[in-house]
This record gives structure tokens, sequence and C-alpha cells, in this order.
């Protein structure tokens, strides 16, 4: 009796599975979550059956379209707990984070949802939030973090930075730096007013009065 061994994937199977997450890595960018699998199909140019065989519900192709972004997230919070000084190592986390999630709309979403069949997903969620709250103790115990953050308060960021609509994911990341600088100042214990990044422009200067 032979052994079976997994049979690596036909080069067109395998040119398939990478369009449908390159589709799936954009849209979800663009749009978050709500996006139709049918819509990812169309966009990568396979059918829907070849789709829903290589990625039977919504929740499998987010796991593995946001791999990298679980990565990256992981390696944000452990450069931050890795800092010697952690009002430094908090402040980094929430000034990468935020860009990290400001580059796509749908990591947010997957990063914030309750998925039940994407455990590596859950389980590196969980990793990061519990991280982050030691994180949080070590700057409060240093007299840096105001002694009233919850993490709460990292989840309300979060959402907050979601919310911001531009042109452009130029314009959406330079606007999240500069709203990530007010929140680190919005939870320092003494706020600092230091400089902010440069101002994004969201909306049409109002124009002048006659004077």
């Amino acid at each position: 009796m032979t052994d079976r061994l997994p049979h690596p994937l036909r080069s067109d199977a395998l040119d398939n599975r990478d369009r449908i997450l390159d589709a799936a890595r954009a849209l979800f960018a663009a749009e978050g979550l709500k996006v139709p699998m049918r819509e990812i199909a169309r966009y990568a140019g396979v059918g829907p059956a070849t789709l829903y065989r290589r990625f039977p519900t919504k929740q499998m192709l987010a796991t593995e379209a946001f791999a990298d972004e679980m990565r990256a997230c992981r390696a944000i919070v452990d450069e931050g707990l890795a800092h010697p000084d952690p009002w430094r190592g908090f402040r980094l986390v929430i000034e990468k984070t935020c860009e990290l999630h400001a580059r796509s709309r749908g990591f947010t979403e997957g990063f914030m949802a309750t998925f039940p069949n994407a455990i590596d997903f859950v389980a590196e969620r969980a990793y990061a939030l519990n991280s982050i709250a030691e994180l949080a103790h070590r700057a409060k115990d240093a007299g840096h973090l105001r002694p009233d953050f919850v993490l709460d308060d990292l989840i309300l960021m979060l959402m907050a930075n979601r919310g911001i609509q531009t042109t452009s994911e130029a314009a959406r990341v330079a606007a999240s730096r500069r709203f990530a600088a007010l929140v680190i100042q919005a939870f320092q214990a003494s706020p600092q007013h230091s400089p902010l990044p440069p101002v994004a422009r969201l909306a049409p200067a109002a124009p002048r009065k006659a004077g």
C-alpha cells in the first residue's frame, strides 16, 4: 500500500490561485470584505467554480490573502515589545499599525471581525491584542501612557482610522500618519505637542470671503 502524498498544483492551477489571491487583495483593500465572491472571480478572470474549488469560503480566502499583512502585524508588535523604552515601543506600534491598516480596508475589517473558520487569523489577532496590552502596561508603569487607557481605545482608534476616505492610497496613508500622531498625543500621560506630520488634503479648501 503506497503512501498518499499531496500533489503539487499544475502550472495552470497555480496561476489561477495566484490570480485569485491578487484579485482578492486588490478588491478587499479598495472595498473591504463586502466584495462578493463572484466579483473576485470575475476580476481574477476565472469562473466561480474555480474560485470555490480553491477557496470554499470568503473566510479562507481572506486569511490567505492577508497572510503577509498578518506577518507584518506580528513583526510590528514584536518590534514594539522589544524596544527598551516602552513608550517609544507603544508609539511605534500605533504609527506602524495605523499605516498598515490604512493600506487595506479589508485587512482592518478582517482583523476586527470574528471568522470561526479562520483559526490562524483569530489566533494572530489575539496575539497582537494581548501583546499590545502587555506593552501598554509597561508604558503605564513608566508613567508615559495615561492610566485610564484601555485596549478598547485601540479598537476605537482602528475603527476611526478605517473611516478615512481619500481619492488615493497615498493620501489615505498621509492622513493616517497625521491621525496616528494626534492619537499618540491623546494617549500620552502628559501630552507634549510635537509637530504633526504634513496635512493630507481631504476636502477642497473653503473659498475666502471677499474683504
